[in-house]
């Protein structure tokens, strides 16, 4: 039926115009109670929205990259307590050279050199199995881990591995007990290369613990500016559920009194024509 067909009076049809105003008013303000947000597309403001997806999309990214700094977090970590349980072990062994040198029988000597080289073989093994993720940071392997702390990868935190490894000249460089420790000088070359390798745990690991106190720093960091991102997003797009409220009791009364002034209008039209 065509539109110039239909004949309403002035006033019917400012009515039906304001029930379509109002009718539309209420079907916003449903979806918007429904979803939760204002703006739940492009549609409903370009600028709030497009500014709202570049907050959480970087979001999404830090996200991910936060992922990544766990990972490399439980990567150091791990090399920080095998390097405990080395530092334990070369103790150990300290231990044995003290006893060896309050003896004067080589036969205890020879079984003291014994567990001392049993205790190397130890550590070697404990060193190799200091992996994590497939990454040994105290291995004799050379290994450099990156950590990028942003999106672009332009910053970043490069861990270099330290060779913790005994019979190696990179490593700790303890030797096996020399002529099953039958002189104190033997002894005592022991007892030097501990020490020596003692130093070189204990600098290893305060480097460790600083990467790992830098890493912690900035997955806290980035803990604080993906919240702050998505609290920017959600302020952009987010609808104030209680004025909706308040907006939905308004408009389901105002589309009542529509209806009723629709009527009236018709009534009205109705009257005149009872005159004829």
């Amino acid at each position: 039926m065509a539109i110039s067909s239909i004949a309403l009076s002035t006033a019917a049809r400012q009515n039906l115009l304001s029930l379509q105003q109002t009718s539309s008013l209420l079907q916003t303000t449903q979806n918007r109670l429904s979803t939760g947000k204002k703006v739940n597309s492009a549609l409903d403001g370009a600028t709030a929205y497009f500014a709202s997806q570049g907050f959480l999309n970087r979001a999404n990214d830090l996200s991910s990259i936060k992922d990544n700094l766990s990972t490399a977090l439980q990567t150091v970590t791990a090399a920080s307590n095998a390097i405990d349980s080395v530092t334990k072990l070369i103790q150990q062994a300290g231990g044995l050279t003290t006893t060896a040198l309050q003896s004067n029988d080589a036969g205890s000597r020879s079984g003291l050199a014994v567990q001392f080289n049993d205790l190397l073989g130890q550590i070697n093994a404990l060193v190799n199995d200091a992996k994590f993720n497939g990454t040994n940071l105290i291995g004799p392997t050379n290994v450099s881990m990156i950590v990028y702390f942003n999106e672009d990868n332009t910053s970043k935190l490069t861990i270099t591995s330290v060779n913790l490894s005994i019979d190696t000249t990179n490593g700790l460089s303890v030797a096996v007990a020399a002529n099953a420790f039958v002189s104190d000088t033997d002894i005592n070359v022991a007892v030097s290369q501990l020490q020596t390798a003692l130093t070189k745990l204990r600098t290893t690991s305060s480097g460790f613990g600083n990467n790992v106190s830098v890493i912690n720093t900035r997955q806290d960091f980035t803990s604080k500016l993906i919240n702050t991102l998505q609290t920017a997003s959600d302020s952009l797009v987010l609808a104030d559920i209680n004025e909706e409220g308040a907006n939905l009791q308004a408009l389901q009364a105002r589309n009542q009194l529509g209806i009723t002034s629709l009527g009236i209008s018709g009534q009205l039209a109705q009257a005149i024509l009872r005159l004829f």
